[in-house]
Order: structure tokens, then C-alpha cells, then sequence
């Protein structure tokens, strides 16, 4: 398709995204692919560079995003800006979401200034941000749906930088650091992103527990006397891989049932191709629940039904994990050296529950039977996870805003833009 229409970055940022489901790919891989797209689409589009006119004091921060509403984006955004308030600092969101919810009216809320721009050209934005005088201008797209990477290779402002909506490297020379932390890019692996790097001492990310979330319920085990094991993943995770993997850990709990929840199971076809796949594996298909879309809240309240999440991989949950956590779900994952392949490992190490986390497949299987083969274990955390996710780095905005500002003070404080800082 790109070889068809060579001059489409759309279309170049949907590859891009979709190596990102691939079993197999490296980061070596995934760093040439996206260095490729900025030589396409954007090295030719750069701008002169913005000075710095004054010093860290009072910083204008930009957010450029289509997914400032009910969405994982907004969901991890909020609490950041609003405790942003607390700080010398101004944000301006650069909105290109059609239709708004009270997710995007509470951020909106919590911005010093909002703008609408959609149906605004690139070079139209890029202008804007130019007159509004931001000085760190964030990307919160990367190669997802109705990115604006385009307007960050004109560079419009002095800084720009990438966090949370993309899975790593954008690979525009222009965007100069992605915000990330030592869970999700390990010691030795830093060459592998085109942006400088910066290192949140927690997560890199602060998470909003829906306010729509039912309580925590009992264990579903101890009633049903067996474990349900349940992934509400986006389908295109669930690899041929992942599917032998889960069918390993059914074969060998005879009674467990396994559980998915995703928009596309109420395609009959889709679901049908899912329960081809798992009685190839010798899956009795009684012990598969295939579940369509529901509102959120009934969404939630389905994990009162699951035991034990899985993960998928290569590329893991992020928005659903906390999800999980939250309904106190234990999550077992398989983090590989990919970005998208250790989302889960970066929110379960905030939350402190890294002993649900393998480091190879052999050891996933073995931990999904050994969680849901301890009633005690699943009942005591059922019973304290939400306490325990509520008070840890992972939910905590204001700790998450102070770091937040001033690694961004650090980095504006600096004269140039150094190699891979820490803080």
C-alpha cells in the first residue's frame, strides 16, 4: 500500500501502529520503520528552530491530542493537568476530538486555555502554537488515529516531546525527548528510540479510576468452585500465540473458564473465529465466554466474573490492566523488550504487585494455574487491591504533577538538550 500512495503518512502512521501487534518485532525493527517515516513525511517540513526567551519559572505547557475525553488518553492526562494548576505553569490543550464528553469538559476545565482544532490544517496549528508562545509542546497521539505529527515536524515550539499515547519512538527527528520510565525502557535498550529520554522516578503515567466503577466484588471462585480467568483486550492483541498460550493454562486446569469482553465480539463472525482458534486447541467451547460491548460501567462490573486476568503480548494492556487492578484483578504478564510489550509491568510495579509478572512463557503458564489455584492469595488481595492501587504512585496526582514539573524545569533550565537524562 505504501509503495501505492508513498506521500500518505496516514496510512504510513497505520503501519507503523500495526507493527506494533506483530509477534516477533524488536526494537531494532520498530526503530528503522518509524526513522523511515520521518524521512518520508516530515524531515523536509522543519521549521526554524524557536529560542528560548526566558527561564523556567513560568513554563507554557501544549497538549496536542484527538482523545482528550472519555478515552485511556484523557483517562491518564487528567489528573496530571489538574494538579498541574498547583504549579508555575500554563497549559494550553489543542483539542482535536469531535465529540466531547464530560471527560473532555473536565480537562478542559482544568487547562488554562483550550482551543478546538479540528478541521485546522497543520501548517494552520503549527502557526497557532507558534502565537501562543508555547515553550514545551507535548504530543499525546504518536502514530494513533488523527495524530498531528505533522505540525510537531515543523516544530513550532522550542521543546517538543512525546508521552503516553503512542507505544515508544516516533521517530521525528523533531520531537526531542519521549517520557517514559525504567519499567517500560530498560538499562540498554535507550538506543532504540529516536528521542532523548525521560526517566518519571514512578510511572509514566497517572491513572483516573472511572468514577462509574462498581464496588470491589467477592471472589467468583469461591462460589463457583472454579476460576474464570478473563482478557476485555482489544482483539488484535490476542495473537495465534497468546491463544496457544491460554489454551496451555486451560488444558491444564480442567475446570477453568476463560472470559473475553471486547467491542468486536458482537460480530458473530469474529466471535465464531475465536472459538475456531481455541477448539483447534482442543478447547471445549462451553468453557469460553465470548461477550459483547456494554456500557462502562456494566463493562467494569463484569471482572466481578473473573478470577485471574491474562495479559496478551506482545503487546499488553494499558488502560485495561488498571482497569483490572482496579476491580482487584490480579494481571499475570509476560513484559518482552518492547515498549507496548510492558505497560502492565510499569503500572503493576507502582501499584507493588510485580510477583504476577513471568519472564518466560513457561513461567506465565505456571503462574496463571498457581494464582488461581490459591483461594487465600486471591481472596486477600481481592479484599485490599483497591486500597493499596488508590494509595500507591500510580493514582497519586499530586506526587505525579510535582515530578512532572520539574523534570520539565529541568529540562528547559538545561542549554542544550542532553543525551538520555535521568530526571
Amino acid at each position: 500500500m505504501l509503495e501505492l500512495t508513498p506521500n500518505d503518512a496516514e496510512k504510513h502512521s497505520n503501519l507503523l501502529l500495526t507493527l506494533q501487534y506483530c509477534q516477533g518485532i524488536s526494537l531494532e525493527a520498530l526503530f528503522d520503520a518509524h526513522a523511515a517515516y520521518d524521512r518520508q513525511h516530515a524531515v523536509a517540513l522543519r521549521g526554524p528552530a524557536i529560542p528560548k526567551t526566558h527561564g523556567p519559572e513560568q513554563l507554557r505547557l501544549g497538549f496536542v491530542s484527538a482523545d482528550l475525553g472519555r478515552h485511556p488518553v484523557g483517562n491518564f492526562v487528567v489528573k496530571a493537568l489538574e494538579n498541574l494548576r498547583q504549579h508555575s505553569v500554563e497549559t494550553f490543550c489543542y483539542s482535536d476530538r469531535i465529540v466531547k464528553d464530560d471527560m473532555t469538559r473536565r480537562i478542559q476545565s482544568a487547562a488554562t486555555l483550550w482551543r478546538d482544532v479540528h478541521g485546522t490544517s497543520d501548517e494552520q496549528l503549527a502557526m497557532q502554537i507558534r502565537e501562543d508562545r508555547v515553550d514545551i509542546l507535548i504530543d499525546l497521539a504518536g502514530h494513533t488515529a488523527h495524530n498531528r505529527l505533522l505540525v510537531f515536524a515543523r516544530k513550532p515550539a522550542p521543546i517538543q516531546i512525546t508521552w503516553i499515547g503512542y507505544e515508544g519512538t516516533t521517530g521525528l527527528s523533531a520531537m526531542d525527548y519521549l517520557i517514559a520510565d525504567r519499567q517500560l525502557i530498560p538499562t540498554g535498550s535507550e538506543r532504540y528510540y529516536h528521542e532523548k529520554l525521560l526517566f518519571l522516578p514512578d510511572g509514566y503515567l497517572c491513572y483516573e479510576p472511572p468514577d462509574v466503577a462498581p464496588p470491589v466484588g467477592p471472589l467468583p471462585l469461591i462460589k463457583n468452585g472454579y476460576p474464570t480467568f478473563g482478557s476485555f483486550n482489544n482483539l488484535a492483541k490476542i495473537t495465534p500465540q497468546v491463544i496457544d498460550v491460554w489454551s496451555k493454562i486451560l488444558r491444564r486446569l480442567k475446570t477453568a473458564r476463560l472470559m473475553l469482553k471486547y467491542r468486536g465480539l458482537g460480530d458473530p463472525r469474529v466471535k465464531q473465529r475465536f472459538l475456531d482458534a481455541f477448539a483447534a486447541q482442543g478447547i471445549e467451547l462451553e468453557r469460553l465466554d465470548l461477550l459483547p460491548p456494554s456500557s462502562y460501567g456494566d463493562y467494569l462490573a463484569t471482572y466481578h466474573q473473573v478470577d485471574v486476568a491474562l495479559d496478551p503480548f506482545p503487546f499488553t494492556g494499558g488502560a485495561t490492566t488498571c482497569e483490572a487492578l482496579w476491580m482487584a484483578v490480579p494481571v499475570i504478564t509476560y513484559p518482552g523488550e518492547t515498549f507496548a510489550n510492558r505497560h502492565s509491568l510499569s503500572h503493576l510495579a507502582n501499584v507493588g504487585l510485580t510477583e504476577t509478572t513471568a519472564t518466560n512463557l513457561d513461567e506465565y503458564v505456571e503462574l496463571a494455574i498457581a494464582w488461581a489455584s490459591d483461594i487465600p492469595r486471591l481472596a486477600a488481595l481481592r479484599a485490599s487491591l483497591r486500597e493499596r492501587m488508590a494509595a500507591s504512585p500510580l493514582c497519586d496526582g499530586t506526587r505525579f504533577a510535582a515530578h512532572f514539573v520539574s523534570m520539565l524545569q529541568n529540562i528547559w533550565a538545561d542549554d542544550g538538550v542532553s543525551a538520555h537524562p535521568t530526571n
